[in-house]
């Protein structure tokens, strides 16, 4: 062979090198994440889902890429979106935003393994076989129960003790948010003396009509059912709650944060995290069927005391002992 004819057949094996060795590198996981709402406003959640991710050894686009598909409120999307992600072939589908989410992606499919984070019980609600062993292709994150909900009626009771009426803000449209929030409430509002008035919405101008009723009727506090689209109107119910100078109780903080009266409930972005811990451990082998229900075990306590001083709401000091932070 020519010595030319060498150099140019060895140039063009090396030329392949890298092509092989290219083709040879393992694809890189893809997590497909399916929430009711838009990002706009999830920002905590979305930072503590991704720390989670990392503390099980993954970030994304270095070795896991995030598939996003959000329902903007639209809960018939859900299904669609969620057979999107079954038909990219996805390693693990993350429902963050409750049960409607988890549903669609159980309903998709039986073999991609599933991590949700739910205010409800999963077992009552059929998601999985038990706390311990789900069973299935199904694990995640319990973050809410009724000792919360009788919890912060209580709450909303000592800050505003001369309260008799409450009304108890939920979407209709959300039919398993909407059952247990009125069951609880009601059953809440029962042992400690409250009446309890349901006021519903499911759109923006629903929300500024439940307002009206409010106020017309002169009911004396508002509690805002733990529901997804709530958390993403946010800052609607802040404006009309400080507006109409009407206390209110929110699920959590980042109503607080957002300029609410009082929050009481999980830490949520906490709850992410370990939603993205628990997806890396599937990355990495484990069964959803071997995980257990992780239920979240520390309630915060928020108040803010520049929403209190507007509203002319004066917080007991033994409010202020307990809160796990007051918003000066």
């Amino acid at each position: 062979m020519r010595r030319r004819e060498f150099i140019t057949l060895l140039g063009g094996a090396a030329a392949a090198w890298p092509l092989a060795a290219q083709a040879q590198q393992p694809a890189m996981p893809v997590i497909g994440l399916l929430d009711q709402r838009s990002p706009d406003e999830l920002g905590d959640r979305l930072r503590g889902f991704r720390q989670g991710l990392r503390d099980a050894g993954f970030v994304e686009g270095q070795n896991v890429a995030i598939d996003y598909r959000w329902a903007d409120n639209k809960m018939d999307r859900l299904p669609e979106l969620a057979a999107d992600l079954v038909r990219r072939g996805v390693a693990v589908i993350a429902a963050t935003s409750g049960f409607a989410p988890a549903l669609a992606a159980k309903k998709a499919t039986t073999t991609i393994p599933i991590v949700f984070v739910i205010a409800q019980d999963p077992v009552s609600l059929g998601l999985v076989a038990s706390l311990a062993r789900p069973g299935g292709n199904m694990t995640g994150i319990n973050f809410f129960s009724g000792e919360v909900t009788t919890k912060r009626l209580e709450l909303l009771r000592e800050l505003i003790p001369a309260a008799t009426r409450v009304a108890v803000l939920i979407d209709p449209v959300n039919v398993s948010y909407a059952e247990t929030t009125v069951r609880e409430t009601e059953a809440a509002g029962r042992a400690i003396g409250l009446q309890i008035q349901v006021l519903k919405a499911s759109t923006i101008a629903e929300i500024n009509a439940a307002f009206a009723t409010l106020v017309r009727e002169k009911l004396d506090a508002l509690f805002v059912g733990g529901d997804p689209f709530f958390n993403s109107r946010r800052t609607q119910l802040v404006h009309l709650a400080s507006r109409h100078a009407v206390p209110a109780s929110y699920p959590a903080r980042d109503y607080a944060e957002a300029g609410g009266l009082t929050s009481y409930g999980a830490n949520i972005a906490g709850a992410w995290r370990e939603a993205g811990s628990y997806v890396g451990r599937l990355l990495k082998g484990d069964k959803p069927a071997d995980l257990p229900i992780v239920q979240s075990s520390k309630f915060e306590l928020v108040i803010n005391s520049q929403t209190a001083t507007m509203l002319g709401v004066t917080v007991p000091p033994q409010l202020l002992a307990i809160a796990d932070e007051v918003i000066e």
